[in-house]
Parts: C-alpha cells; sequence; structure tokens
C-alpha cells in the first residue's frame, strides 16, 4: 500500500512537471475515442488520408467555434468592465455600505481582494489566454492525425496472443470509455446549447445588456462541470448590479440563471446521461479542481473524461472494482 501511495504521488508530480506533453495528449486521446467513429464511416467510402483530413477539419472547427465564441463572450465583458468601470465600484461600494449599517463589515476581509482593476485583469488575462491557445491545439491536433493513423493497428496489436490476457482487458476498457465519451459529449453539447439560448432569451427579457455573450459564455462554460456554470452565473448577476444600480434585479437574474443551471444539470443531464455515467458527484467536484489545479483550464475540462476512463479501468479488474464502485452514483445507477 505504502508502495502505491509513493508511486502515485510521482505519478501525478510528473503529470503536473510535464503538463505541456500530457495535457495536449489526454486531449488527444479524448478527442480520437470521440471522433473514431467519424473517420470509420468516412475510410469506409474515402480513401484513408482524405478521410482523416475531413475528420480533421470537422474537430478543428468544432474546437475552433468553442474557443472563439468564448473568447469573443468574454472580450465583450472586458471591453464593457472598461468603459463601465466607475459604475461597478459605484455598486460595489454602495454595496458595502449597506452591508456595514447592518452590522456586517467586509470592506477589510475583501477590500483588498475585490476591486475593478483586479476584475479587469483576471478577465483580459483569461481572454488573452484563450487567445494564446492555438500552441496547445496545434499539439493536440499532431496527436489526434498520428493517433487515428493508428487506431485500427493498435487495436490489432492487442489482439495478439503475445498481448493476452491484458490485451483484452484494454481493447474492452477502451470501447466502453469510447462509448462513455461520445455520450458525454452529446449530453454535454445540447446541454451546453440549451443553456446558452435559454441565458440569451433570459438576457434579452431582463433588458441585461451583452446578452449575446453572456448566452456564449453561459454555452462555453457549460462544458466545464460545476465551475462552469458557477462564472456562468455569477458574472451576469455582479453585471446586472452594475447596470441596473439596484439589486432586485439583479437578485432576480441570479435566481432565474439558478434555477436554469438546476433544471438542466440536475434534472434533464442525469436523464439523458443514464446509468452509464452515473459518476458520485463528489468524484466530480473533486476531479474539476484537481485537474484545474493540474492544468488549468485545460484540466477543468478534461478532469470528468479522465475521471470516467479511471472509473472504467478500475472496473475492470477483481483487486480494483472496489474502487468504480465507490466513485460510481448508485443511487443514479439504480434509479435508472
Amino acid at each position: 500500500m505504502a508502495g502505491m501511495l509513493v508511486s502515485g504521488i510521482l505519478l501525478v508530480a510528473l503529470l503536473f512537471a510535464a503538463q505541456s506533453v500530457f495535457a495536449p495528449l489526454f486531449f488527444a486521446l479524448f478527442i480520437i475515442a470521440v471522433v473514431w467513429p467519424c473517420q470509420l464511416a468516412l475510410q469506409s467510402r474515402l480513401p484513408r488520408l482524405l478521410a482523416l483530413l475531413i475528420t480533421l477539419i470537422i474537430t478543428v472547427g468544432f474546437i475552433t467555434a468553442i474557443g472563439s465564441s468564448l473568447a469573443w463572450g468574454l472580450s465583450r465583458v472586458g471591453q464593457w468592465l472598461f468603459t463601465n468601470a466607475d459604475r461597478l465600484q459605484a455598486a460595489y461600494m454602495a454595496f458595502v455600505d449597506w452591508l456595514e449599517q447592518h452590522g456586517i463589515a467586509i470592506a477589510g476581509p475583501i477590500g483588498d481582494w475585490f476591486n475593478v482593476s483586479r476584475l479587469l485583469s483576471v478577465m483580459q488575462g483569461t481572454a488573452g489566454r484563450l487567445n494564446q491557445f492555438g500552441g496547445f491545439s496545434l499539439l493536440v491536433l499532431i496527436f489526434v492525425m498520428l493517433g487515428l493513423l493508428e487506431v485500427q493497428e493498435f487495436a490489432a496489436r492487442l489482439r495478439l496472443a503475445a498481448a493476452q490476457p491484458y490485451g483484452q482487458i484494454i481493447l474492452s476498457a477502451n470501447r466502453i470509455i469510447a462509448m462513455k465519451f461520445r455520450r458525454f459529449m452529446l449530453v454535454r453539447t445540447f446541454a451546453s446549447v440549451l443553456t446558452g439560448l435559454l441565458v440569451w432569451l433570459l438576457s434579452l427579457g431582463a433588458g441585461l445588456e451583452l446578452a449575446a455573450a453572456w448566452g456564449v459564455i453561459a454555452f462555453a462554460f457549460n462544458y466545464i462541470p460545476f465551475l462552469g456554470p458557477l462564472v456562468a452565473t455569477t458574472l451576469p448577476t455582479l453585471f446586472a448590479i452594475a447596470q441596473f444600480d439596484t439589486w432586485q434585479p439583479a437578485l432576480l437574474i441570479f435566481a432565474s440563471l439558478n434555477i436554469i443551471q438546476f433544471v438542466i444539470g440536475s434534472y434533464l443531464e442525469p436523464r439523458l446521461a443514464g446509468a452509464s455515467l452515473s459518476i458520485s458527484p463528489f468524484a466530480v467536484i473533486f476531479a474539476v479542481f484537481f485537474w484545474s489545479f493540474m492544468w488549468g483550464l485545460a484540466g477543468a475540462f478534461i478532469g470528468v473524461p479522465i475521471l470516467i476512463a479511471f472509473t472504467v479501468f478500475c472496473s475492470m479488474a477483481a483487486s480494483t472494482k472496489w474502487i468504480a464502485t465507490i466513485l460510481s452514483d448508485n443511487e443514479s445507477a439504480n434509479t435508472a
């Protein structure tokens, strides 16, 4: 047990130190598992390299659409914040004064942390990192291209007698993981589009400025469980306080956004995903925060797929099946 703990710590340290290589690799493996049926269907009718080119174009278009939409939304919010910084600062000071009049002093504890300049720098830094995502995406694309060319050969090597019994176990686990990844992305994409649309309509109906930007931000951030919806709910609320100068419209917008996130995230998504993706909510939250600590925004997205793959591999061996049982959401599995 002590040896396994030390090995685990060393592995985590390696993944953290070499994140510039492992983060794109993990992303590429996830993408390969998702798009392989498309590649297989195309190469049954077209030359292999042409099928690969079409698959890569579709993949790059999807990733670019999400990344550029998020960068656009955050840049619009950053421009609004730069133009209306005084309004936001005045709203914050009025809120602090109201709390102090009621005996709640927060200016000291968080006054040094929260200010408009800091918020603006965070927004600009996030948008800048998204715009510099090109190098990461290029490495992911190279891994995806090479991986798609070798999927069939790799599967054939795993079927060789010399690779047994582990080769067959890996093949079985890979098939299950790929199925779960594709279902995860289908459900996430549907939920993200629906969330973005509802947030956009809500912002329009409430008269909130930058309605399109809030819809796009909600769409893109919804791919990150828990952490993404939190950001997509908090940001419009803060800006609603500055825009309307009163807390009532902001409170209504905040409540409405949370209702949208709750209905889609806690009711619709679990029913669309079914028992095959039932994982403990605590494990999901831990995976999101742990991998965001390890690899930043990329880790926040890939954290849940890594957890899914880890759970599947643990379920394939009798000695580690107990880990998969602990990480699963048995209540969801039993009721699905």
